[in-house]
C-alpha cells in the first residue's frame, strides 16, 4: 500500500510538471515569435509616427497616447472607489439583506463579459450623460470593468488580517477609523495591490467595451496636452478628445493584407506587453516597499 501511494504521488508530480512545462513552453514560444517578428520594427519613427496606408511609414503614437491616458483615468477613478467600497462593506456595513445583495451582485459582476460593460457605458455615458466617444468615457467604462475585481480582492485581503490586530488597537483606545487606516489597510496593502495589478492588466488589453463606445480605428492626431503654457497651466480638454487604443490599432493592422502590417501588429503587441510588465513591476515595487515599511 505504501509503495502504491508513493507511485501515485510520483505520477501526480510528473503530470503536474509536464503540464507546467507545456503551458510555460507554449507561452515562451508565442512570446518569442512576437519578439522576433516585432522587435526589428520598433524604432523612434514607429513610436512617434501616426498611422498610414504604407506599413513602413505607419506608427503607433496615437494608440500609445490613448492607452496611457485611458489607463490614467481608469486608475484615478476605479482604484479609489473600489478600495473605499471594499473597506466600507467589510468594516462598516451592517450585515443586512441589502449588504448581502450588494456582495452577491459585486461577485457576479466580476465574471460578467466585458461587452456588457461596453453596452452599459454606451447607454449611460454616451447617450444619457452625453460624454460622447471620448477618453473620459473609455476611462469610466474600464473603471466600471475593474471595480468588481478591485472590491472582491480588497475584501479578501482585509479578511486575511487577524482579528487580534483590531482587538489590540481597540484595547489601546483607537477609534474605528484609526484602526482601519493605521492597521488594517497597511497590513492588507500587499493583497490590495495584487488585486489592482490583476485588474489593470485586464483593463489595458480590453477591446470589446472600447469598440462599443465608439473608439476610432484610424486617428491621425493627438488629444490636447494636459499641461499648457497659459494659466492655470492644466487643461482637461483631452478628456473629451476622440481616441484609439493599442488593441484596436493591432486589429486594424492585422486586418490589412501583407506581412509588413503583420510586423506592425507584432510590434504593437510587444509594446503592449512591455507596458503591462512596467505597470505590474511598478505596482510590485510599491507593494514591496509598503510591506517592508509595515515589517519595520
Amino acid at each position: 500500500m505504501l509503495r502504491r501511494r508513493k507511485l501515485m504521488e510520483a505520477m501526480f508530480k510528473a503530470v503536474g510538471l509536464c503540464s507546467l512545462a507545456l503551458a510555460v513552453g507554449t507561452l515562451g514560444l508565442l512570446f518569442g515569435a512576437l519578439v522576433v517578428e516585432g522587435l526589428e520594427r520598433i524604432d523612434w519613427q514607429f513610436l512617434t509616427s501616426f498611422p498610414s496606408r504604407h506599413a513602413a511609414q505607419a506608427g503607433i503614437l496615437p494608440a500609445l497616447v490613448g492607452s496611457t491616458l485611458i489607463m490614467l483615468v481608469t486608475s484615478v477613478v476605479g482604484i479609489p472607489l473600489g478600495v473605499a467600497a471594499a473597506i466600507y462593506l467589510e468594516e462598516y456595513a451592517r450585515r443586512t439583506w441589502v449588504t448581502e445583495l450588494i456582495e452577491v451582485t459585486v461577485t457576479n459582476l466580476a465574471g460578467v463579459p466585458s461587452i456588457i460593460f461596453g453596452l452599459l457605458a454606451l447607454g449611460l455615458f454616451v447617450y444619457i450623460v452625453g460624454l460622447g466617444a471620448s477618453i473620459l468615457t473609455a476611462g469610466l467604462t474600464l473603471a466600471l470593468l475593474i471595480l468588481p475585481v478591485v472590491i472582491v480582492t480588497t475584501r479578501e485581503a482585509i479578511r486575511a488580517i487577524p482579528v487580534q490586530i483590531r482587538e489590540a488597537a481597540y484595547a489601546l483606545g483607537a477609534t474605528k477609523w484609526q484602526t482601519v487606516s493605521h492597521h488594517v489597510v497597511p497590513y492588507s496593502a500587499a493583497g490590495i495591490l495584487t488585486g489592482v495589478i490583476l485588474a489593470l492588466s485586464r483593463a489595458i488589453g480590453e477591446t470589446a467595451p472600447i469598440v462599443t463606445i465608439g473608439a476610432l480605428t484610424f486617428i491621425a492626431f493627438l488629444p490636447p496636452a494636459p499641461v499648457t503654457a497659459q494659466p492655470p497651466y492644466i487643461s482637461f480638454e483631452w478628456l473629451m478628445s476622440p481616441f484609439t487604443v493599442m488593441p484596436i490599432q493591432m486589429f486594424a493592422w492585422v486586418s490589412r493584407p501583407g506581412e509588413d502590417f503583420a510586423s506592425n501588429a507584432a510590434a504593437a503587441g510587444l509594446l503592449l506587453v512591455v507596458m503591462t510588465l512596467v505597470m505590474n513591476g511598478l505596482a510590485i515595487y510599491v507593494r514591496y516597499r509598503m510591506r517592508k515599511r509595515v515589517a519595520w
